[in-house]
């Protein structure tokens, strides 16, 4: 395999249609990935991710088997956390870099184990770590008292107390490169399954909106209609009487004064507008999740939206059908809301 110059430690390159992270994490071959839609370095992917997931893969290495454990779960930023067995401390850039081409959000723990074949002839054990795990089981013992003792195999299975030499990292970085891409490939599958549960719960939410602003619509003219009749006679009976012997205004003046008033409520309680807005955001959910990608931020931030215009129709509503459909509608969208924490 090409190795790099020590200023290129690190960097990740694409080599012969393979992408080849120097010194850190070994060939990692995209072409079985070119039709896959979980494909990440340097393509666009349209599918929707959680980012929740667990994945886990396992590959041979030279007297030894090398495992991968992937956890994600949501975050606002892409937090990783790489846990490694001394012997490959060398490879975290790498895989810490490879970890940042393939995922966008969420906070993502990596541990690798190394099970070693015991009759490996240049195995040998590490003295420093041995003596240190005493240590620890000394002390572990005084703190609890009746705690069993470490076993042989509790011992040999601790991280470090078997050592092979300092060519570890050179020999493990192909298998490590191998089973942390199939690692990454079976996450980004949970996670785009999951997201697509979520897309489709959006989406049913989505129509929920869609339903009451229609009912709205189709209520409003005739419950602007009643209001501004109620209103009308309301005010009529009230002042009519008081002013009738007033010769400030005649009665049609004041028929008139009535109209100005009735007319200017019925332009604030009116929420055409707001319901065209709801309706527009619900259109630019849709694109955003037809969309597909890292959608969290920008679904987030019409959640926002979709919340303060139904604040607002609240605020103006006159009847019960309004205020029912308002709180129906900060229902949907706070559940949207929740649905949204958990997307890339």
């Amino acid at each position: 395999m090409k190795r790099a110059d020590s200023s290129e430690v690190g960097a990740i390159r694409t080599v012969d249609s393979r992408i080849l992270i120097d010194r850190n994490v070994v060939a990692f071959d995209e072409r079985r990935h070119d039709t896959s839609e979980f494909a990440g370095l340097g393509r666009v992917v349209t599918s929707v991710a959680s980012m929740t997931g667990f994945a886990a893969a396992s590959a041979a290495a030279p007297q030894a088997t090398l495992g991968v454990e992937l956890k994600s779960v949501n975050s606002r930023f892409l937090e990783l956390t790489i846990r490694l067995p001394d012997e490959l401390r060398a490879l975290e850039a790498g895989a810490r870099e490879l970890l940042g081409s393939r995922l966008t959000r969420g906070k993502v723990d990596l541990r690798v184990t190394v099970t070693r074949d015991q009759s490996a002839p240049d195995a040998r054990l590490s003295r420093q770590t041995l003596t240190r795990l005493a240590a620890i089981a000394r002390e572990a013992a005084a703190a609890i008292g009746d705690a069993a003792p470490l076993s042989l195999g509790d011992v040999l299975r601790w991280p470090g107390v078997i050592e092979s030499g300092e060519d570890d990292a050179e020999r493990l970085r192909e298998p490590f490169a191998r089973a942390l891409d199939e690692a990454l490939r079976l996450l980004s599958q949970t996670r785009v399954r999951e997201g697509t549960a979520l897309r489709s719960a959006l989406l049913e939410r989505c129509d929920g909106i869609d339903r009451i602003v229609a009912q709205l619509r189709a209520q409003a003219p005739a419950i602007l209609a009643m209001l501004t009749r109620k209103l009308q006679e309301r005010l009529s009976q009230a002042l009519v009487p008081a002013l009738s012997g007033s010769n400030h205004l005649s009665r049609e003046e004041l028929n008139d004064r009535i109209r100005q008033e009735v007319t200017l409520y019925g332009m604030r309680a009116d929420v055409d507008e707001e319901l065209q807005r709801l309706a527009t955001h619900v259109i630019e959910v849709r694109r955003v999740l037809d969309a597909g990608g890292a959608v969290g931020r920008r679904l987030d931030f019409l959640m926002q939206e979709l919340n303060r215009e139904a604040n607002t129709l609240g605020s103006k509503a006159s009847a019960i059908e309004m205020t029912n459909a308002a709180v129906e509608l900060k229902l949907f969208i706070e559940q949207m809301r929740e649905q949204i924490q958990n997307l890339e």
